[in-house]
């Protein structure tokens, strides 16, 4: 009897969770295709892209000119065969990517950022979300780019977390370890980067703390596996800021599905308001 039970909870326990963090990790592959597929986003890229290509270019070159052949002949005391070179590409592109964030992305791309986001909560038919914080208009030649309004209250699609930036740093050693550095690096930083993608969707659903800690919790692995696939499009060179904004695309993808899951699961607990007539007593 014990083993039935058991065997009967291994699709809740092990293959749905499973499937879950294996669907959440497409996503940000989900937000790439979305955004190239609807080009009412591309001026928001357009506005970004130049300065952000010339700043990463310019930051990882440095870094692979002065830093790069320093840092593999360190990893070589520790690696044998070949992966010195594999961890020091990966320990530069980390480094790169800690710089960028702090020079361009908390300064410059947030706006864009937050605009990406809410145009696919509109576009999705989610615009009572987003009126919340800022207005939408009813009709802009069907763009909803256009159809959003100034925001009326502090929009931040992702605040700056100087924890995060000091986990970045403080983790960048894990490349050291031979073979598995590079995957824990990943996995790691990717458990503060996560939640922090769906900053936006919390404070558009007024969530407080409490509220946002016990979401983040029971979707824990989820939004890790989220947040790593997030940070090794981050690493590609000179793609790190595009792939910014389709994270925001990714991300508001995201919030979409949790939206209608909690509308299923509102209907189903809703009351049945039928009308139903009392069963006629047999015995009259």
């Amino acid at each position: 009897m014990g083993d039935t039970s058991a065997l009967a909870n291994i699709p809740r326990v092990v293959i749905y969770p499973t499937r879950d963090v294996l669907w959440t990790c497409l996503y940000p592959l989900k937000g790439i295709i979305y955004f190239i597929g609807h080009p009412f986003l591309y001026p928001l890229l357009r506005a970004r892209l130049l300065p952000a290509f010339l700043l990463s270019t310019f930051v990882l070159l440095n870094l692979f000119f002065w830093a790069y052949l320093p840092q593999v002949a360190f990893l070589a005391l520790f690696h044998r065969s070949g992966s010195a070179w594999v961890n020091g590409t990966f320990l530069v592109l980390g480094e790169g990517a800690a710089i960028v964030a702090i020079l361009f992305e908390c300064f410059l791309v947030d706006e864009s950022q937050v605009d990406v986001f809410d145009a696919v909560l509109v576009e999705k038919g989610f615009e009572g979300l987003v009126r919340n914080y800022r207005p939408v208009s009813e009709d802009s030649l069907n763009n909803p780019v256009h159809r959003l309004g100034k925001p009326t209250k502090s929009s931040v699609y992702g605040p700056f977390s100087f924890r995060q930036i000091a986990e970045f740093v403080i983790l960048l050693p894990l490349n050291f370890i031979p073979y598995f550095g590079v995957p824990l690096f990943l996995f790691l930083t990717g458990y503060r980067a996560g939640p922090l993608q769906h900053w936006r969707y919390f404070k558009l659903r007024d969530f407080d703390k409490r509220q946002r800690n016990a979401f983040v919790k029971r979707r824990r692995w989820q939004y890790t596996w989220y947040g790593a696939v997030y940070l090794v499009l981050q690493l590609i060179p000179g793609l790190s800021m595009v792939f910014l904004l389709t994270a925001a695309a990714s991300s508001a993808l995201w919030a979409v599905d949790l939206e209608k899951q909690r509308q299923q699961a509102e209907a189903q607990l809703a009351p049945s308001h039928q009308y139903r007539d009392d069963p006629l007593d047999s015995s009259v």
